[in-house]
């Protein structure tokens, strides 16, 4: 842990010389995972609850035993004048002072992965438990979902999670449904393709539920875990290492708009900012086929190819082919039906197999997830079997119009081209009527995947 801190140290002084006013460090960026419960012990610390007490561990260190981590991570934030956001695991009594009813682990004691941040001056200022567990042996789920945020002099407010918590209603959405629109995202993802990307998924959540989201990404080549960024409404900046890259850090710094309306201070979203959200998401002219149709009259849609099912992320998505230079689909899973309107931009002698595909229900691979996806996917081979396995090279561009009616008003819309690259999706809509629509054109790259991925979070535990 000392090792590492000595590389925070030195990104700490970076950041700050560029003038940054806050820093995001990875999860598990100190500690690293895969411990059991027993072998972690060794590097837990007692962190103390800001809420219930004021505590500068670098001016106060005699005030708790055992912080050496702690201690050093306040005092870079005092010495750098920067704002600090890590991750470290925590060591808690039972039963928790802030939950004195709550049944204690058989050990006796809590153990939860866990966001801190520091003030400029080294002021332990917030601490989140993660509540979402991802394969976290050695950690405890809080008894109850936690919502924490700070506040900031020269942004406002922050709201913290941490890594498989995006995913789910709590306590990601929760924050933005309470107004929160600056979060901080500390995480080791694991690349999921073709639709769980590190950088696909958190631009276009950040897009969709129009927050900035400061995104910090373990880089694990054997675990393809790559891709940060800064991500706003209005526009992003990302690194995403490729297989076989070189493990090393990568510092980005961006000045971002503050986005808090409650914020005091000189720096909101200007006007040509707001105009610029407004006309990325702006309503696309009619597509004609969709308004009035459902599944039971898929012979409306014009389709030279049958539909069959393939697994992409272990999930029985319906597909069908894009067999013609142009043309129409649409895809039915169970009442669930997506649309495609495609033209094919095809580089040189190129005969890359594409499928559209859509899937409604209970995703159940290593969390329950309720979904609704409508995906344009890249296929790994010439086989239909092979639609839905990660791709993550392509030559062939299209234009297209995708469309699906949603249950949710949580839909998540992404481009990927080759490489790892986002495309900036040109046009966006979302309909009272949960039609939503995604239109493209002028793809820089090859297409990888292009979905509208929809979260039914009120059917996650149903």
């Amino acid at each position: 842990m000392q090792k590492n801190l000595d590389i925070y140290e030195v990104q700490a002084a970076r950041a700050a010389q560029q003038g940054a006013q806050i820093l995001v460090f990875p999860e598990d960026g100190l500690h690293g995972f895969n411990f059991t419960r027993t072998s972690i012990v060794g590097y837990l610390e007692t962190i103390p609850d800001p809420q219930q007490e004021s505590w500068n561990p670098c001016t106060e260190p005699e005030k708790h035993d055992n912080t050496e981590v702690l201690q050093r991570l306040s005092c870079m934030a005092r010495r750098n004048n920067i704002y600090i956001v890590a991750n470290m695991p925590d060591r808690q009594p039972c039963p928790l002072s802030t939950d004195p009813t709550s049944s204690c682990p058989s050990d006796g004691r809590w153990q939860f992965n866990t966001n801190i941040v520091f003030r400029s001056d080294g002021l332990l200022v917030a601490r989140y438990h993660k509540y979402n567990l991802f394969h976290e042996e050695s950690f405890d789920t809080p008894p109850q979902p936690e919502i924490i945020t700070f506040d900031s002099p020269f942004a406002g407010k922050f709201g913290l999670l941490i890594c498989f918590d995006i995913l789910f209603y709590k306590p990601t959405i929760a924050l933005v449904e309470k107004g929160v629109r600056q979060l901080i995202f500390p995480t080791a993802w694991f690349n999921t393709l073709p639709l769980l990307d590190s950088v696909q998924y958190l631009r276009s959540l950040s897009r969709s539920t129009n927050v900035t989201l400061l995104a910090a990404n373990l880089r694990l080549d054997n675990k393809n875990m790559a891709g940060s960024g800064i991500y706003t409404p209005f526009s992003f900046i990302y690194h995403h290492s490729k297989r076989g890259d070189p493990e090393e850090g990568k510092l980005l710094v961006a000045r971002v708009p503050v986005l808090d309306p409650e914020w005091s201070g000189q720096r909101v979203a200007t006007e040509e900012e707001k105009l610029e959200s407004e006309s990325t998401s702006s309503p696309v002219t009619d597509s004609g086929f969709c308004h009035s149709e459902s599944c039971s009259d898929a012979s409306s849609v014009p389709s030279s190819s049958v539909t069959f099912t393939s697994f992409m992320i272990a999930d029985p998505f319906t597909f069908e082919l894009l067999n013609e230079k142009e043309g129409r689909v649409k895809v039915c899973n169970g009442s669930f039906y997506c649309h495609l309107q495609y033209k094919r931009i095809s580089q040189g002698d190129s005969e890359e197999l594409y499928a559209f595909g859509a899937f409604a229900g209970l995703h159940t691979l290593d969390g329950d997830l309720s979904l609704q996806v409508c995906a344009l996917v890249h296929c790994a081979g010439s086989d239909p079997s092979s639609c839905g396995q990660g791709v993550e090279e392509a030559e062939t561009k299209l234009d297209f119009v995708m469309e699906g009616e949603f249950g949710t008003r949580y839909v998540y819309p992404s481009v990927l081209a080759s490489q790892m690259v986002i495309e900036e999706v040109k046009h966006f809509d979302k309909s009272a009527d949960g039609r939503v629509t995604l239109k493209h054109s002028d793809m820089t790259a090859g297409l990888v995947t292009a979905c509208l991925y929809g979260r039914m979070y009120h059917l996650d535990h149903e």
